[in-house]
């Protein structure tokens, strides 16, 4: 059997290889450490033993979880499945009709927040909604009160900051999309009368599904893991006002030493992206018939 196998698949047994050491390895290791009272210093940190499920029992009776949980959901569902993907889409329709001068200029505009350092961007977008900073100043100008966005409306500033951070992936995902639609099909719709927006949303849209439902994933599987950030904007705070699987992982974890504690939580986000995964997949599974 492992020979037959090895004939089949031997072209891709050097991926398949290297999946299971650097991905099946991990998670299977997180799954034991999720089942050990295993801890950062101290006597656990060298003889640590089997709890079984006793980390998951104080997660789920653990009240910060349920506030963290809520929080991950808006933070994905707001800045990558409803803004990068709307607005990546629609700046995509905006650059196909605009000018190469004005289009070069959009598109470097968008691109540049993207390529830049995950850490530098993170401090851009904390100097950008600190209490003293550019966002504050402009409003200062308009006779409006200063804000202290990073303390008062914490979510809402890294959703914002991500959004900027990360929608000219989903731009460029969908140029590439409409770029290989072909013209003629816009053609014969404006020959029937169609509308730009009927053209787009009757036409062009349903020849790109496969397409949204890739962006959909990749994008929110990234902002679930998102950690960077988050944390350089505000560590989770005040409180667990910004806290995210993700940064409530690292907390009990590195912070509070709680290694198993920390690996458990970590196994619950790698469960959620993966109910995610899947119904992405599923998705493009239905179109592809």
């Amino acid at each position: 059997m492992m020979r037959k196998f090895a004939q089949r698949y031997w072209t891709t047994l050097p991926c398949i290889i290297l999946l299971a050491i650097f991905m099946v390895g991990p998670i299977l290791w997180s799954l034991y450490g999720s089942l050990t009272n295993m801890s950062l210093t101290g006597e656990n940190a060298v003889n640590h033993s089997f709890v079984g499920l006793t980390n998951y029992g104080k997660l789920f009776t653990d009240g910060e979880f349920p506030k963290v949980l809520w929080l991950t959901f808006l933070f994905v569902f707001f800045s990558a499945i409803i803004a990068q993907n709307g607005l990546g889409l629609l700046l995509a329709m905006l650059l196909q009709r605009m000018p190469k001068a004005a289009c070069r200029f959009v598109s470097t505009t968008v691109i540049a927040a993207w390529v830049l350092p995950e850490t530098a961007a993170s401090f851009v977008c904390y100097a950008f909604f600190n209490k003293d900073g550019s966002f504050n100043q402009l409003i200062a100008g308009l006779n409006l009160p200063k804000v202290d966005w990073l303390y008062y409306l914490p979510m809402l500033a890294v959703i914002l900051a991500n959004v900027w951070r990360g929608t000219a992936f989903s731009m460029m995902n969908y140029q590439a999309a409409l770029g290989d639609v072909d013209q003629s099909v816009s053609e014969s719709s404006a020959l029937d009368g169609a509308s730009w927006f009927q053209d787009f949303f009757l036409v062009k849209l349903p020849m790109i599904k496969q397409t949204v439902v890739t962006n959909l994933m990749l994008i929110t599987l990234q902002t679930l893991a998102g950690f960077t950030l988050i944390y350089v904007m505000t560590a989770g705070g005040p409180g667990t006002n910004s806290t995210t699987l993700s940064v409530y992982t690292y907390k009990q974890a590195f912070r509070f030493g709680d290694i198993g504690y920390g690996t458990a939580i970590s196994v619950v986000m790698l469960a959620v992206g993966a109910i995610f995964g899947i119904i992405y997949i599923r998705a493009l599974n239905s179109e592809k018939e």
